[in-house]
């Protein structure tokens, strides 16, 4: 069930490369990656948990409430990450020039889903 909802956000966003299902320590649950793609998601979702933490704990410390979502943009990729629950996070990479507005949209889409499945 997870990698079939990580695959209809990744192939339904224009210019979506992968997605991973993980805790915040960074082990992926589920990873779905297009057959085409050059980046190695898992990898991605480990290092991303260490800068996760970090926005977490910012939004602590300001009082700002709890992270729902982050986003960074490199040259060769964009990451956008939406919080599922206390201890998961869903993550999709895209190009720089991805549909970042639908791939924002697929991920609140498959969040209740997933959030149920984890159960």
């Amino acid at each position: 069930m997870f990698k079939e909802t990580l695959r209809e956000v990744v192939e339904g966003t224009d210019g979506g490369i992968a997605g991973v299902l993980m805790d915040y320590e960074g082990f992926a649950v589920e990873t779905f990656s297009r057959d085409d793609a050059e980046i190695d998601i898992q990898t991605v979702g480990m290092e991303l948990s260490i800068v996760l933490k970090d926005v977490r704990r910012a939004a602590e410390q300001l009082d700002a409430g709890g992270m729902r979502e982050f986003m960074f943009q490199s040259e060769k990729f964009a990451t956008m990450v939406r919080t599922l629950t206390g201890e998961y996070v869903v993550a999709l990479a895209m190009t720089p020039e991805a549909n970042h507005g639908k791939g924002r949209f697929l991920l609140r889409i498959a969040a209740p889903k997933l959030i149920e499945a984890l159960g």
